[in-house]
């Protein structure tokens, strides 16, 4: 099937054809079609697959007929995070590149001026996030009572970040006929009563069964102590072929130590997470696209909102506390086709955590037998193979003067007992009670030694 077979418009062809695409994915098959028909939809369908094009593609031809009024958006996407806001408006800039629909981003982390002036000059499409759309909204700055089209994308996670609420106020100003269309990875009950609540007769399409993992991703489990993670993470990107890869935490902290970690053993490394203001956000994403660097330690919010080529690993550093995050995080590689590895470093505590993402998934996970020990000796074996003779080792001799000498601390103890003993005839034991009364330490001096912590 190719997308001229799915009614789309000339215009919107040839943006396909300069992106270089011509073919649909399932989800884009089985969505496309019924959305130009004005139909209420349900679309679920794990991260990678195409689904944001899904939405996006009709979504132009069904505004290209009208003209947008101040401050009242004809359409409406609501997404969890600003990176997703930013890649769906990414989508809209390169296929609606042929139309003059205008387009408004909204989210947090940056002024609300720019955002107001784009509302006021009027605006086809607006992608927001339901904190700033519900900020503008009650500062009177937006009215939605002339959006005809809604889309919820990532509803489970709109759900994870407790966004549903919101998400329900919002449908309550919005046209009661309009199109809605609901897109989700899972489908948990709280899901399917929002989508029974605010959805028409919906078509539902699903290309995979709800939190599937993508079979081109080739998933393990690592055995790990705590104290071992650094050293494995490192081990594991020195022996992998890695072309870019993404490392997921579960707190923000880890992701800022981490990356500190990887900069100090040479790695060319990022961070994104929470705590990062949106202009530094974007500016790592960059660098990661481009190839500036080629690691990007991130936080679950990153997980759903970066779409990157040939992203060929994944890492979770922790497992995630949520089994469908698993999903999500694994889901940035084995993308478009392609083929990716996602490595999950397993702790004791973690055994809880991977039963329910097993369950989840339906499925086991194999562990990764890696051994660090086994390629440093195979190499030594090889080096060795064919020596017929092996020199001897000389066997050490202890020379008597090479014994090392008590340290100044115990010379200098020594000296001051016997002044001591010189000043007062009093036997010693009198002398180690009067110590031991007034508090004083009447041992050797300590010396420090090292428990083989690792701290890097």
């Amino acid at each position: 099937m190719k997308f001229a077979d799915l009614g789309l418009s000339t215009e919107l062809l040839k943006s396909l054809d300069d992106a270089g695409y011509s073919e649909p994915t399932p989800i884009q098959a089985q969505a496309i079609p019924p959305i130009l028909m004005m139909r209420d939809l349900i679309g679920i369908a794990q991260t990678g697959t195409g689904k944001t094009a899904s939405f996006v593609l009709p979504m132009i031809d069904i505004l290209s007929q009208g003209r947008s009024r101040a401050r009242m958006p004809r359409s409406l996407i609501l997404e969890p995070t600003r990176e997703l806001a930013a890649q769906v408006a990414e989508n809209f800039e390169k296929y609606g590149k042929y139309t003059k629909l205008n387009m408004a981003l909204l989210i947090g982390g940056v002024s609300m001026g720019d955002q107001i002036a784009a509302l006021e000059r009027g605006v086809d499409v607006l992608i927001a996030t339901p904190g700033r759309l519900m900020d503008l909204f009650e500062r009177g700055n937006i009215l939605l009572t002339g959006c005809d089209l809604l889309v919820i994308d990532e509803a489970d996670r709109m759900l994870d970040m407790g966004f549903i609420p919101d998400i329900e106020h919002i449908c309550t100003k919005l046209p009661a006929t309009r199109q809605t269309m609901l897109f989700s990875a899972t489908m948990p009950p709280p899901i399917k009563k929002l989508s029974d609540k605010f959805l028409n007769n919906p078509k539902y399409v699903e290309v995979s069964r709800p939190a599937t993992a993508n079979n081109n991703i080739e998933q393990f489990l690592v055995d790990v102590a705590p104290i071992k993670k650094r050293q494995l993470l490192r081990d594991l990107l020195n022996s992998e072929n890695i072309q870019n890869a993404i490392i997921f935490c579960n707190r923000k902290t880890t992701v800022r130590e981490l990356n500190k970690s990887l900069k100090r053993h040479g790695f060319r490394s990022g961070e994104i997470h929470g705590d990062i203001d949106q202009a530094q956000r974007q500016a790592e994403l960059e660098a990661f696209k481009n190839g500036d660097i080629n690691l990007l330690v991130a936080s679950d919010v990153a997980a759903r909102g970066i779409d990157v080529k040939n992203v060929s690993h994944v890492f979770n550093f922790d497992t995630p506390w949520h089994a469908d995050d698993y999903v999500h995080r694994i889901g940035r590689t084995g993308r478009a086709g392609a083929k990716g590895r996602a490595f999950s470093f397993l702790t004791k505590a973690d055994d809880e955590a991977i039963d329910a993402i097993k369950k989840l998934l339906k499925m086991d996970i194999p562990r990764f037998a890696y051994n660090p020990g086994a390629k440093k000796k195979a190499k030594e074996d090889l080096d060795n193979d064919g020596d017929d003779i092996k020199a001897e080792k000389p066997k050490s001799r202890r020379v008597k003067s090479e014994k090392p000498e008590k340290s100044d601390n115990r010379r200098r103890y020594k000296s001051d007992e016997n002044q001591s003993m010189q000043s007062d005839k009093r036997p010693a034991p009198y002398k180690q009670i009067d110590a031991k009364e007034d508090g004083a330490w009447n041992g050797p001096v300590p010396t420090f030694f090292d428990i083989g912590i690792e701290l890097d």
